[in-house]
């Protein structure tokens, strides 16, 4: 177990040293922006202090953890507690500014589609980064996109938005993430396809939120009765 462990540990890239600075700093505003999208949504349940700061430190902080323990990887809050202490200042003040306005009940949606977008594109470079398959490392930005809405969801006693039948979601992450991984492989430079990628994602994202854009849903037949 030590050995294994030992050897994880020399197998993970150091996340800050050495680490692509718009990637890294695209993943501390992933974390900031689903933080804030956490503690948003708790206020509709009236949470106090402490239920809205777990809501907003999963939501920031899920899908990360679940793409690194998928991709036995050090996972990237534990390594590096910038990403965690982004996530509880974000939360904090976003609950006291969110208690002094008046705020419109679905307003999390708008950041929520933000951060959808940055941690599905932070997801699959992580995943590049760690010479996965493009099709894992695509699948990986979709987790690292929506585990954390889903535990907010989850936490706030709602069905995932991702489990709804409604707007383009885990679809609009994985189409960004694939252009990432297309972009990439024709030799763009890494800043263009993460803007160009980014900007795939919150366009669907956004235009599925405004136009109703949806995916066919599965309904069956009814053989008709003799």
């Amino acid at each position: 177990m030590e050995a294994r462990s030992r050897a994880r540990h020399e197998r993970t890239p150091a996340l800050t040293v050495g680490m692509d600075p718009l990637l890294y700093w695209v993943g501390l505003a992933a974390v900031a922006v689903n933080a804030l999208t956490g503690v948003l949504d708790s206020g509709r349940k009236q949470m106090d202090l402490i239920g809205a700061l777990l809501v907003g430190v999963a939501t920031a902080l899920g899908g990360g953890t679940v793409r690194d323990l998928l991709l036995d990887r050090n996972v990237f809050w534990v390594v590096d507690q910038s990403y965690l202490i982004t996530a509880l200042g974000t939360g904090f003040l976003t609950f006291f500014i969110a208690r002094a306005l008046p705020l419109p009940p679905k307003l999390f949606l708008i950041p929520d589609a933000v951060g959808l977008a940055l941690f599905t594109i932070v997801g699959t470079q992580v995943a590049l980064q760690w010479h996965t398959p493009w099709l894992v490392a695509s699948l990986m930005g979709v987790t690292t996109g929506i585990v954390g809405g889903v535990l907010r969801d989850i936490l706030c006693n709602d069905v995932p938005l991702v489990f709804l039948k409604g707007e383009l979601y885990a679809s609009a992450a994985w189409l960004g993430a694939l252009t990432l991984i297309v972009l990439q492989a024709l030799g763009l430079p890494a800043v263009t396809s993460t803007w160009i990628a980014l900007a795939v994602i919150l366009v669907l994202r956004l235009a599925a939120m405004r136009f109703h854009l949806t995916l066919p849903e599965f309904r069956q037949h009814k053989t008709p009765q003799a």
